[in-house]
C-alpha cells in the first residue's frame, strides 16, 4: 500500500462515494453486500444509501415504458428487502419511489385527457348543454354509489315529479359533486358539503361537465387500469425520467431536513423545569432537547442501553460526536447538552423504574413505526414505556415519517434482531454458559397504546391516525413488493 493512504472501512460514506463511478447493478449488488454483513445499519443510513442508489436506477433507466420502470424498481426493492427484511425503511423508500412514479404518470396522463375532453366539450356547448354527462363505470366496490349512475326506470314517483307543465319529462340539471359521495343514488343532486346545498342552481348548468366531476376519460374511469394508462403515458411526449429523478432529490431534502422539522416543535411539548427521560444516541432525540435548550431550562435522565448502544451513548453525550462500538465517528458533530446548560444525568436501564415517579415526559427515538402506531425501537423501549404507563406518565415519540411503515406487525418476533449473547454474559463464565440461555434482543416491539403522541416532521399525530399518513404516503399496490 502506497504511504500515505488512507483505507476506508465499508460504509454509508463509501458506499455513497462508490455510487458516483459504479454502474447500477454493481451498486444494488455492493448495496446487498453492506446490508447482509451489517455494515450499513440504522433508519437514517439505510434510508440515504437507499434512495441515493434508486436515483441511479431510474437515471440509467433506458426508454420511455412506466410499465418497465416499476417494474425495473419492483424488482431491484426485492432483493433489497430480502437481503435485510428487518430494515423496513428499505422497503419504505422503495414504496414511496413506485409511488412517485405513479403520481406522475397520473398527472401527465389527466392533464392530457382533461386537454382532450374539453376541445369536444366546447363543440357540444351549443345544443348538448343540459345533457346529464356520463358517469365513469369504475366506481368503487367499497363505494355505496356503486352502479347508482343509471337513471331509475319502474318508479312513478320520480317520472312524477320530473314531468314538466307541458306534460314532457325534463332533463334533470347535472351532479354537482363527485360519484364517490355518500348520499343516496335516488335523492337530490350530489353535493361535496352543506353549503352546496344552497349554492344549487335553479337553472339547469351551462357547462357540459360540471364542477366537481371528471371526465370519464379522466383519473376516476382509469384507476382500474394502470397498466393501461402506463402504456398510454409511454407513447406522450413527457420526461418521465426527469420528473421522477427530480421527485427524488426531494425525497433526498426530506431525509435532510427530518430532524430539523421535528425539532421546530420541541418548544411546545418541552416546559421549564421538568426532568425528560430519552433513551439511546439518536440523532432526532439530541437535535429536539437541543432547540428546546435554547429557551428552557430543564433535566435530562439518560438510559444508557447497555450493551449494544452504551458506547454511542457515552459519545453523544460527553463530547457531542457518535461513536459506534468500533470506536468510529458514524455522525456529524454538534454541541452536547451540556454545552447549552442542560444538566444531563445517566443512568443504567436497571434505575428506570425507580426514577420514574419524578420524570415528568419520556421521549424515545424509534427505528420503524409501523401502521397500527406500534414502533419497533432499541432494546429496553418497551420496559421504559411500560413504566411510565404504570406512572401515568406521558410517553413522546420522535419519528421521521420516512421511518412509518404500512407494514403491519402479524409476527412481532420476525422484527426483533438478537445480537452477540457475548456481550451480556462473556465466554471467559463458560461454566455459567452452558447452563442457561442468554439471548441479547437489540429491538424491542412498544404496542400503540403505551405511546401517547408521535412527533414527525409533519406535526404531532396520535397513534390511531398514523393510518392516516400511510393512506397519504403509500399506495396500495406498492405495499406488497
Amino acid at each position: 500500500m502506497p504511504q500515505g493512504a488512507v483505507t476506508v472501512a465499508p460504509g454509508l460514506s463509501s458506499f455513497l462515494k462508490s455510487l458516483k463511478t459504479t454502474p447500477v447493478e454493481p451498486s444494488v449488488e455492493h448495496f446487498i453486500s453492506l446490508l447482509k454483513r451489517r455494515q450499513i445499519r440504522n433508519s437514517r443510513p439505510c434510508a440515504i444509501a437507499a434512495t441515493a442508489l434508486l436515483l441511479r436506477v431510474v437515471g440509467e433507466f433506458k426508454g420511455r415504458d412506466s410499465a418497465k420502470l416499476v417494474e425495473r424498481i419492483r424488482q431491484v426493492g426485492k432483493r433489497l428487502t430480502s437481503a435485510q427484511p428487518r430494515e423496513v425503511v428499505v422497503g419504505n423508500i422503495v414504496r414511496r419511489v413506485l409511488g412517485l412514479v405513479r403520481e406522475v404518470v397520473e398527472e401527465n396522463v389527466d392533464v392530457g385527457t382533461e386537454a382532450t375532453s374539453d376541445v369536444g366539450h366546447n363543440s357540444q356547448l351549443q345544443h348538448d348543454s343540459l345533457t346529464r354527462p356520463m358517469l365513469a363505470s369504475t366506481i368503487s366496490t367499497f363505494s355505496p354509489l356503486k352502479h347508482a349512475s343509471a337513471e331509475p326506470t319502474d318508479s312513478s314517483l320520480h317520472q312524477s315529479e320530473a314531468m314538466s307543465d307541458s306534460g314532457e319529462l325534463s332533463k334533470r340539471p347535472p351532479f354537482l359533486a363527485s360519484h364517490t359521495s355518500y348520499a343516496p343514488a335516488s335523492s337530490a343532486p350530489l353535493v361535496n358539503s352543506l353549503f352546496g346545498l344552497f349554492s344549487h342552481p335553479d337553472t339547469p348548468s351551462t357547462s357540459s361537465t360540471p364542477t366537481g366531476h371528471q371526465s370519464p376519460n379522466g383519473k376516476g374511469a382509469l384507476t382500474a387500469v394502470n397498466l393501461e394508462r402506463l402504456a398510454d403515458f409511454s407513447k406522450s411526449n413527457f420526461d418521465l425520467k426527469a420528473e421522477v429523478m427530480d421527485g427524488i432529490r426531494e425525497l433526498q431534502d426530506e431525509l435532510e431536513q427530518s430532524d430539523d422539522l421535528i425539532a421546530a416543535n420541541a418548544l411546545d411539548h418541552i416546559h421549564s423545569n421538568e426532568i425528560i427521560l430519552t433513551h439511546t444516541a439518536s440523532r432526532s432525540v439530541q437535535k429536539f432537547l437541543q432547540a428546546a435548550a435554547r429557551k428552557r431550562k430543564f433535566t435530562v435522565v439518560h438510559a444508557e442501553t447497555y450493551p449494544h448502544d452504551h458506547t454511542a451513548t457515552h459519545g453523544i453525550l460527553l463530547t457531542g460526536k457518535k461513536r459506534d462500538e468500533y470506536g468510529d465517528d458514524v455522525d456529524d458533530m454538534w454541541k452536547p447538552l451540556t454545552a447549552a446548560g442542560i444538566q444531563v444525568v445517566l443512568i443504567p436501564d436497571s434505575h428506570v423504574f425507580a426514577i420514574m415517579s419524578r420524570v415528568n415526559k419520556v421521549i424515545l427515538a424509534t427505528h420503524t413505526v409501523l401502521a397500527n402506531g406500534g414502533l419497533v425501537a432499541a432494546a429496553g423501549a418497551h420496559m421504559i414505556a411500560k413504566a411510565a404507563k404504570v406512572h401515568q406518565t406521558p410517553v413522546v415519540v420522535v419519528s421521521g415519517v420516512y421511518k412509518l411503515s404500512p407494514v403491519y406487525p402479524f409476527d412481532i418476533e420476525e422484527l426483533i434482531e438478537y445480537g452477540d449473547a457475548g456481550s451480556v454474559v462473556p465466554y471467559e463464565d463458560g461454566d455459567f454458559v452452558d447452563k442457561v440461555d442468554v439471548e441479547n434482543p437489540l429491538y424491542d416491539y412498544v404496542p400503540a397504546d403505551l405511546v401517547d403522541l408521535y412527533i414527525t416532521n409533519l406535526g404531532g399525530h396520535a397513534p390511531s391516525y398514523l393510518y392516516r399518513i400511510v393512506a397519504d404516503h403509500y399506495r396500495s399496490e406498492d405495499i406488497n413488493l
